[in-house]
């Protein structure tokens, strides 16, 4: 059996050298070493050796490189170690080792009780489009709410909206997430990461994350090795035939001395979209997003980082019923501003940490008016400002987080009034072996308490009096993982998640368009609470693996709309309530390698029932399956079908949709172009033109989903 040693010689000094070698002993280059903690990342020379420049310390190191199972392993730099040796052993599959989000600190992947998935390189690549949403629905437990192929929701467990949190670089993304048209303001051209927790993470990041949370994680800072500047440009080019689609992005990175920076823009923009039955008015957009990010690195491990993210673009939606001879239609326009600044630094045995982040989110409808003259059917306008706190000690974290929110709304319909938000929480986690390091048994457990203030301003439009609001609430979670031998893992779960009530569903008083229905709020709503518990099994062997989760939701206090005997504009008054409810579901994947071929499936079913009306949830993601088979050495070749049946339990504000398959065909390689390395890639979705209606779509009711695109990529620099 072939096996990769890596060597690494730990000094007293404040340094880590080693080697990567074959069994044979020849060298391995570009083989990737990466301390995580420290964000360092150094790729082994042409002679397989590498060198890093970090303090004495303790610290997570992952090594990966191609064709070989990564391996993830606790070093002590500075204390009096011999050569470590890590073997890594030969494997088909391309496995993400470390998750950060699951602790908010390195944890080996196989070590986490939490259900955690990633997406980076060539997988990453052929998912990439528009919206996060329709990125993320190739993770297991994930799907997209969808507004055509622009907008999109991630569903995870069931659950969308206010119930799902998504972070950039470990910072909360606050949106107007109880609208379908708001989805997460994140460019998918600039992930080098996408890290998913299946299940509650209160505990670590409070309200919103009852069903998981998405953390999506860029580019790690160029370095000058050895203080010599460098300077490197990267682009990306793409185009779809379906709806016309182009988008071009540049980047430019460099680094000298201890600082290192990157500059990245890129525009989108496409015409109306195209399904095997026609073309589909009004469904174009346009966007134009970037980023500017700098730092330092010191040699005694402290760090600091500044990062300008700009996110905006004009969305068109499709509108029900319009008539046949009218043009246009009714737009979104979204824009999103931050300004992020971390920074870290040792001090003794512990590890300080800091993260904080300015954030301006807007959201314009333009519609028309009675006189036929378009102008802002709303405008609404969030101002958020974040701040967290880190202590991290082994593998214990404590934190400490403040966010401040104001919300200005304006427009013909205001939809929900002026607030101003305050909240603070503490918190601690942990993760520890019990009965030594060589023990099959490891928990990870953590508790955090919340305060909540919501001072609500007269809008008299909207019938909301200037009131007070103040709430409090504690989640927590422990988990368990049993190694039994290697390969093998079983994992349980246990915890106590909460969400806050939004605007919307607090003060609501006002047409959805949307959904054709009037909508009004509840001001007695209080916070839900979710009661889970997940239990799993994962096996890696050296040709298969396989993952399977199971898991049950109980939730207190569960807010959800519904309709009355009222009608108001000659629309159907809908009214927010809560009650008692319970999703119940599971995931299950399996990989193998057959020769050169690997072949894997997928399928997923969540069940989610009203315990107060015993009806069915509304919008429950139906049973769903993929399967495909990948040939890849310095080409890659996939072929994917997905299967969705017709979902069986349906809420009476469902509408049915009839079962479908889709065939999706993907290829990539690495050519030279104007003497530089290029990465190629082309997808072909909906392969057969198949005419289908997504259950999670919202033109359901009114228009197919899209039919077959051609999309192809060029790119170098914009991801690893």
């Amino acid at each position: 059996m072939l096996a990769l040693v890596f060597s690494i010689l730990i000094p007293p000094a404040d340094s880590v050298t080693g080697r990567v070698v074959d069994t044979a002993g020849h060298p391995i280059a570009a083989a990737i070493v990466e301390v995580t903690e420290l964000g360092r990342t150094v790729t082994t020379a042409s002679d397989g050796t590498f060198r890093l420049a970090i303090p004495p310390g303790r610290y997570t190191v992952a090594v990966r490189a191609h064709g070989y199972a990564p391996v993830v392993r606790a070093i002590s730099v500075g204390a009096a170690e011999g050569p470590l040796e890590i073997a890594l052993t030969l494997s088909p599959f391309r496995l993400e080792p470390i998750t950060v989000t699951a602790t908010r600190q390195p944890l080996a992947t196989e070590g986490s009780s939490l259900p955690a998935t990633a997406l980076a390189g060539d997988e990453l690549r052929r998912a990439q489009g528009v919206s996060l949403a329709h990125v993320a629905d190739v993770l297991p437990g994930v799907a997209a709410m969808t507004t055509g192929a622009q907008i999109g929701k991630p569903v995870i467990r069931g659950f969308a909206g206010p119930r799902v949190l998504v972070l950039d670089n470990g910072s909360r993304l606050e949106d107007y997430s109880w609208s379908d048209e708001d989805g997460p303001s994140v460019e998918t051209a600039f992930i080098r990461r996408l890290e998913l927790i299946r299940g509650p993470a209160s505990v670590l990041y409070g309200s919103d994350a009852l069903g998981g949370v998405l953390n999506v994680i860029p580019q790690p800072l160029p370095e000058a090795p050895g203080g010599r500047g460098v300077t490197r440009t990267g682009f990306t080019l793409s185009g779809a035939s379906n709806n016309a689609e182009v988008s071009a992005g540049a980047q430019v990175e460099g680094a000298s001395g201890l600082f290192g920076w990157r500059v990245a823009a890129i525009g989108r923009g496409s015409g109306n979209l195209h399904t095997p039955a026609g073309e589909l008015d009004n469904t174009g957009f346009g966007a134009f997003n970037g980023e500017a990010t700098g730092g330092w690195h010191w040699s005694s491990g402290s760090s600091l980082a500044m990062r300008v993210v700009h996110y905006g673009g004009e969305f068109k939606l499709l509108e029900a019923n319009a008539p046949p001879a009218e043009a246009g239609g009714p737009e979104r326009k979204s824009g999103d501003d931050r300004f992020q600044i971390t920074g870290q630094r040792p001090l003794g045995s512990w590890r300080l940490e800091a993260k904080g982040q300015l954030q301006r989110h807007s959201l314009i409808e333009l519609a028309d008016d009675t006189t036929g003259t378009e102008s802002e059917a709303f405008n609404l306008l969030l101002r958020t400002a974040s701040l967290d706190l880190l202590a991290h000690h082994g593998g214990v974290t404590l934190g400490a987080t403040a966010v401040g929110q104001t919300n200005d709304a304006s427009g013909r319909q205001p939809i929900v009034p002026d607030a101003n938000t305050v909240s603070g929480a503490t918190f601690g986690f942990g993760q520890w072996r019990l009965g030594g390091p060589a023990s099959r048994w490891s928990l990870l457990a953590g508790a955090r308490i919340d305060a909540r203030h919501l001072s609500v301003d007269r809008n008299d439009s909207l019938g909301t009096v200037a009131q007070d609001r103040s709430s409090s609430a504690w989640s927590g979670n422990a988990g368990l993982v049993f190694a039994p031998s290697p390969g093998w893992a079983l994992t349980l779960n246990v915890g106590r998640a909460w969400r806050a009530p939004t605007l919307f569903e607090l003060f609501a008083n006002g047409p959805h368009i949307g959904e054709a229905r009037y909508e009004l709020g509840d001001s007695m709503l209080v916070p839900e609470s979710n009661r889970a518990v997940d239990f799993g099994i994962r096996w890696n062997g050296r040709r298969t693996r396989v993952e399977a989760t199971a898991y049950h939701n109980r939730l207190s206090d569960f807010i959800y709309v519904t309709p009355t005997a009222l009608v108001i504009d000659s629309l159907p008054v809908y009214q927010y309530t809560q009650a008692e409810a319970e999703l119940l579901g599971g995931e299950a994947l399996a990989e193998t390698a057959v020769g050169d071929w690997i072949v894997r499936g997928r399928a997923e079913v969540v069940r989610g029932t009203n315990l107060s009306s015993h009806e069915p949830l509304p919008l429950m993601p139906p049973l769903s399956g993929v399967a495909g088979v990948s040939w890849r050495d310095r080409i890659g070749v996939e072929f994917e079908s997905h299967a969705a049946p017709p979902p069986k339990r349906l809420n009476p504000l469902d509408l049915a949709t009839a079962g479908y398959g889709l065939l999706n065909l993907w290829g990539g390689a690495d050519v030279r172009m104007g003497g530089r390395s290029v990465r190629v890639d082309v997808t072909l979705r909906n392969a057969l033109d198949k005419q289908y209606r997504s259950f999670l779509s919202r033109y359901k009711a009114f228009a197919d989903d899209p039919g077959r695109n051609l999309m192809v990529r060029l790119s170098t620099g914009f991801v690893d």
